[in-house]
């Protein structure tokens, strides 16, 4: 479980062709405090550490990346060099910050526009017609594995759905959302609580 706040950007540093890919990723986290076997976010994507090293500050993990995760996720970041956004699983005491995410991406959005407005950059992100019914202005959805508030939806006649965010200085320059370009695929996350809502409904009728 995680709250799309992002604590460190990764960058993956090494990419293993094997069954899977395997992966490691650099970051400025405590080895002493990654343990084998946990979960960390990585833009969006929840994955195990199957090994780390360095020393604080200069740390690294490693990961296994599926097919099907790869196959789901967007391309361009299971590349060497891609920067992730990166935040550990929520421990039991932390500050609930964000939302409650759950690390499995629901599908690919794309950068349909992308404009500076003020200090912040106003992005609007096109997604696929399975999750128009989650996406609603002031909700929540993350996006790269970031925590983000739904500023206005637009519901386009071929049922898709496209919607706006706005980013403000802090959050581009703690997070790889400030490196957005259009047309960039993204990993978007619907909010837990309308996806239950959802279900009920559906069940109702």
């Amino acid at each position: 479980m995680f709250t799309g706040i992002v604590t460190a950007i990764g960058t993956i540093t090494q990419v293993q062709q094997r069954g899977d890919l395997r992966l490691t990723i650099a970051c400025p986290f405590d080895p002493a405090e990654i343990d084998i076997g946990a979960s960390i976010a990585c833009s969006g994507v929840c994955l195990t550490v199957v090994d780390r090293g360095g020393t604080k500050g200069d740390a690294h993990f490693m990961v296994d990346v599926s097919a099907e995760t790869t196959s789901r996720t967007a391309k361009a970041m299971w590349k060497e060099g891609a920067r992730l956004n990166l935040e550990p699983s929520l421990r039991l005491g932390d500050e609930l910050g964000g939302h409650i995410v759950t690390g499995h991406v629901d599908a690919m959005g794309r950068v349909a526009d992308w404009q500076l407005e003020g200090d912040s950059m106003r992005l609007t992100i096109a997604a696929p017609a399975e999750l128009a019914p989650f996406i609603a202005q002031k909700g929540s959805i993350t996006v790269n594995g970031v925590s983000l508030t739904v500023n206005s939806v637009q519901d386009p006649d071929d049922g898709s759905v496209n919607f706006g965010l706005n980013i403000i200085p802090h959050t581009a320059d703690v997070t790889t959302l400030g490196e957005l370009a259009q047309d960039a695929e993204v990993n978007l996350e619907v909010d837990t609580i309308a996806r239950y809502l959802h279900r009920m409904q559906a069940l109702r009728g």
